[in-house]
């Protein structure tokens, strides 16, 4: 019945994709010691289809998704951080937080202890500001950050910068420096599989000229970017 109504709808309510670009066969849920929160923005909850958080949360067994702008009185948000059991962070840079690329095992465990939460904002650069602005209850975490190294290779998505990176690529980053400290020990190797799928995906609509997507100037590979793109180059970055 379930698969009916997937068919039905042209939509899988799993990956929340097309049907034709359904992404699921690639998810591998990974069983972690830290527990990831993901505060997702409206505006990115709507954006199911090239959205990482949702991709995220379908790749990770101890995740959810809480979809809102201010969290001071959100329910779920609170009792987390009311549980002393708990130690809860808030994933953003900042000279004040927690660099796990700078520290060793040994420091991480001190400082994230044996039940943490990793509270990580989902939405475009402005609108985490406003969620974080917004929600004082988040304003008084601990923050987590990562010297980041690597290029986003989510060429879909027009982004401010080449080194800022989607939800799904920060995770990936936290759950790696997480490991080389002995606070993970889960298999990483596939953990952006879907990722890397669903802009494949993309690409191949894009250079395909009976597709309404279909751009002559369009990227046909998965590389990281060089850098963030001009306001001409933009209209070659569109959604299925």
């Amino acid at each position: 019945m379930q698969e009916e109504l997937k068919q039905y709808r042209n939509q899988c309510y799993t990956c929340m994709r097309p049907v034709s670009t359904c992404v699921c066969k690639h998810i591998e849920p990974l069983q972690t010691n830290t527990r990831f929160v993901i505060l997702m923005h409206p505006k990115e909850y709507k954006k199911q289809k090239n959205g990482t958080g949702h991709m995220t949360n379908l790749q990770l067994e101890n995740a959810e998704i809480i979809v809102g702008v201010d969290f001071n009185k959100h329910q779920r948000v609170n009792e987390i951080l009311a549980d002393q059991n708990n130690a809860s962070f808030l994933l953003y840079p900042g000279k004040e937080s927690f660099n796990l690329s700078t520290s060793n095992g040994t420091e991480m465990n001190v400082f994230m202890g044996q039940r943490p939460y990793l509270f990580i904002l989902d939405g475009t650069w402005p609108c985490a500001r406003k969620m974080l602005k917004l929600s004082k209850n988040l304003q008084q975490l601990k923050r987590v950050s990562f010297d980041n190294t690597i290029k986003s290779k989510f060429i879909i998505k027009q982004q401010p910068e080449s080194l800022c990176l989607s939800t799904i690529e920060s995770v990936y980053t936290v759950l790696n420096l997480l490991k080389a400290g002995d606070l993970e020990n889960c298999e990483t190797s596939k953990f952006l599989v879907p990722f890397e799928k669903m802009i494949a995906y993309q690409l191949d609509y894009m250079s395909n000229p009976d597709h309404k997507n279909y751009s002559e100037t369009a990227i046909n590979e998965i590389a990281p970017k060089d850098q963030y793109r001009s306001t001409s180059q933009r209209r070659t970055i569109l959604e299925n």
